[in-house]
């Protein structure tokens, strides 16, 4: 089934549209929670470390993958509701070939610059070996990430929102299958968890593809599908480069803190990462909404749709500060079984480092919503500036507080980050949507 999102009562829409992308976010959280809890349970607290003191970095890779292909659906979303065959056949055009050129340079760079960055990390000396093991096979499988994300993203931008996460459940299960094969009869340590989830991910990609052109003809690999056009590649880069690079920015702070966070040792490091682990539940329930969201705006944005886009903004944001409220009770409610989630017999220590990261950040999920909705509004409309700004503003406050203001208050101030982060971005988020992007609208 897919959805024109011009269609339909708003909230019921991005509802129906939001239900498999959570699902599908539920499960891309499930291939990093199945290499976590495999090897914690199985190699020990400093596998387990090994592979959280690299969490940060992937995950900055993957934000600035799923920002670009993010910004590519959103312009082939407005040509959708616009109802346009050139715009859209122009926009898979510029897409595929953007992604390719994407992938050979990140591929190439990133594989290149693992050692520094494990250095710019703290990585601790004894799990460097390891952690180097993981991320450089992480890196190396970068394209099955981008083209995964790319189809979804088109997928998305049509109202198929069904269809990746069908894919998803199968690689899911191919990742626990092959992190146990890897990892028990082959021995292949935190480098079989890692490439287990390099081959799910491909898979799911590549079938992602083959179905994407049986459903949709638009989608169908041609010759005409790889035709330059430059108007419209600007076009997408102009929209999917600054998507890509405010999310990458957004996670240099994030980065910040996962370098504080190692510089406190494996405890601190096992625990961080345990808790954060649960923590990106959250995040990935705000995201998927915000995907749906994104989608929402962009094909009522491109049929001109105003007072839909206000309506559909309003029940988003309701639904997700529901959602947020109960995400954030259970959080603090189930804290002490989160870390033996992940590690038997976990120390005093590691629970406390794991409990202090849940209470200064689970009361603050409605802030993470509102910021989600906010900004991917703004952005499917084309304005990329504020959201970019927001960015920088929510870099600063997350170093700020994880290199400066934890050197007076410790672990906790580095926890903070995040929230704090999340309040500097919606001071200037919430007055551009309200005294600004909601003015342009012209009275139907």
């Amino acid at each position: 089934m897919n959805d024109n999102l011009t269609l339909g009562t708003p909230w019921k829409v991005i509802t129906r549209f939001s239900l498999p992308v959570i699902g599908g976010n539920l499960f891309q959280l499930f291939y990093t929670l199945a290499d976590s809890v495999i090897v914690g349970k199985i190699l020990g607290a400093s596998a387990l470390a090994a592979v959280g003191a690299t969490a940060t970095i992937v995950y900055f890779e993957l934000c600035f993958i799923q920002g670009l292909t993010g910004g590519f659906g959103i312009l082939l979303g407005q040509a959708f509701g616009e109802n346009s065959q050139k715009k859209m056949e122009e926009s898979v055009s510029s897409t595929w070939i953007l992604s390719l050129l994407f992938t050979v340079f990140l591929t190439v760079v990133a594989c290149a610059l693992v050692h520094p960055i494990l250095g710019w990390l703290n990585t601790p000396a004894d799990i460097y070996s390891r952690t180097y093991s993981y991320l450089f096979i992480i890196f190396a499988g970068t394209g099955a990430t981008v083209f995964y994300n790319m189809i979804s993203n088109m997928l998305r931008a049509l109202g198929d929102s069904r269809t990746p996460l069908y894919f998803l459940i199968l690689s899911s299960l191919l990742n626990i299958v092959l992190d146990l094969v890897f990892i028990l009869p082959l021995h292949l340590d935190v480098a079989g968890a890692a490439l287990a989830t390099v081959l799910a991910q491909l898979l799911s990609a590549l079938l992602c593809i083959l179905v994407a052109g049986r459903k949709f003809e638009l989608l169908r690999l041609s010759k005409k599908t790889f035709q330059f056009h430059k108007v419209s590649i600007l076009r997408h880069l102009k929209i999917g480069f600054p998507m890509g690079f405010q999310m990458s920015v957004m996670c240099i702070g994030q980065l910040a803190m996962q370098s504080a966070v190692n510089r406190l040792g494996t405890s601190a490091i096992a625990g961080y990462t345990a808790a954060n682990k649960v923590d990106q539940l959250s995040v990935l329930v705000d995201n998927a909404v915000g995907i749906a969201l994104a989608n929402y705006v962009a094909q009522n944005y491109g049929a001109r749709l105003w007072d839909r886009i206000k309506t559909g903004v309003c029940s988003c944001f309701l639904m997700l500060t529901a959602l947020n409220i109960l995400m954030g009770a259970l959080m603090l409610f189930g804290k002490n079984l989160v870390v033996p989630l992940f590690v038997d017999h976990p120390t005093a220590e590691i629970i406390a480092y794991s409990n202090d990261y849940l209470w200064m950040v689970a009361p603050f999920y409605i802030l993470l919503g509102a910021l989600m909705v906010y900004r991917t509004t703004i952005q499917s409309m084309g304005n990329t500036w504020a959201p970019f700004g927001a960015c920088i503003l929510e870099l600063f406050a997350r170093v700020f507080c994880a290199l400066f203001v934890s050197m007076y208050f410790g672990y906790r101030a580095i926890c903070f980050s995040t929230p704090f982060a999340w309040i500097m971005a919606l001071l200037l988020l919430l007055p551009v949507y309200f005294l600004r992007e909601i003015r342009r609208f012209p009275a139907e």
